[in-house]
């Protein structure tokens, strides 16, 4: 299936979840920090495993960053 994450096309498998678009970009332990929208809608963290993505859905994952 092909979805979009960050802007970028990518090839998920079928069955694929929240939680395999976030370990394709996170490096976070148990994704802390990051926050995950699918198609406009936040996802809480408790969610991600149990939440499948669609052909075609948009997902955008954004993790916090330290700065200073």
């Amino acid at each position: 299936m092909l979805v979009t994450v960050n802007g970028e096309r990518r090839e998920l498998p079928d069955g694929a979840t929240v939680a395999h678009a976030v370990e394709l970009l996170c490096d976070a332990p148990d994704g802390r920090g990051v926050a995950v929208a699918v198609g406009g809608e936040v996802v809480p963290r408790a969610a991600w495993s149990r939440t499948p993505l669609n052909d075609g859905v948009n997902v955008e994952v954004v993790a916090a960053v330290q700065g200073g």
